[in-house]
């Protein structure tokens, strides 16, 4: 199976699936795929790729104003859209202090998505959990929005950290994209951050740990925090893992 796809269009477009999971099983492929932006996906071959998947469901987990500015996917039939913003205090990272510790300041990032956006993840999880065909996720990059949610579902799902912050950094394969798109979008501005576009496992693994030292484990964030019950998380296993 290919852990990558290609489009035209959006790129970092992703299968979750083959990881090794709880109880020997593994994370069942074709079933549940992250990406950077599908406003991207409007060439004929990339609607004739994405259809190939039968993808039923997309999660949009940007700012209504980035759709508005940047676009949505087409409406196809059968497939579901929902918007679900899980960020709620926005931030340039263009415009992050090159004097920080870039690490710890988006893992702080993601502390706070992981406290506003509980509702809108719980959302995901459900949609995900519920779907009867594959589903995407997407943010603008497919970095860390779509990073955060990819780790939380991972985890649920008993795989382990290593493999986690593994597919995080992933996303390093394409950051030369992310900064020339980026300069494409912004002349005349300058990149003031010299770690834009990066995705080291550091970032989720301090992301992991804070909500291990907040909540007490990935698992007790879902069923305190979002109030998932054990109920939905054994669908989400049962649904995305196999023997």
């Amino acid at each position: 199976m290919t852990r990558h796809l290609e489009f035209e269009g959006p790129y970092n477009f992703r299968d979750l699936g083959g990881y090794p999971a709880a109880g020997g099983q593994k994370v069942r492929w074709g079933l549940l795929y992250r990406s950077s932006s599908l406003g991207r996906l409007g060439s004929a071959a990339d609607l004739e790729r994405f259809r190939a998947l039968d993808i039923g469901t997309v999660i949009d987990l940007r700012y209504p104003w980035e759709i508005e500015r940047r676009g949505r996917i087409p409406e196809l039939d059968g497939v579901a859209y929902h918007n679900l913003s899980i960020e709620h205090r926005p931030y340039d990272q263009a415009e992050i202090d090159p004097g920080l510790d870039p690490w710890r300041y988006l893992a702080d990032r993601f502390a706070e998505v992981a406290e506003d956006g509980a509702a809108e993840i719980r959302t995901v999880l459900e949609l995900i959990a519920g779907a009867e065909r594959p589903v995407v996720f997407h943010c603008a990059a497919g970095k860390d929005r779509t990073g955060l949610v990819a780790a939380l579902v991972l985890t649920l799902l008993g795989v382990g950290e290593d493999d986690v912050a593994a597919d995080f950094a992933l996303t390093e394969l394409v950051t030369s994209r992310l900064v020339a798109d980026w300069r494409a979008a912004n002349p005349g501005r300058t990149l003031r951050w010299p770690a834009f576009g990066r995705a080291p496992e550091e970032v989720i693994r301090l992301a992991l740990a804070d909500l291990v030292a907040s909540h007490g484990s990935v698992h007790a964030y879902a069923t305190g925090k979002l109030g998932l019950d054990e109920a939905l998380i054994g669908r989400l296993r049962a649904r995305l893992l196999t023997a």
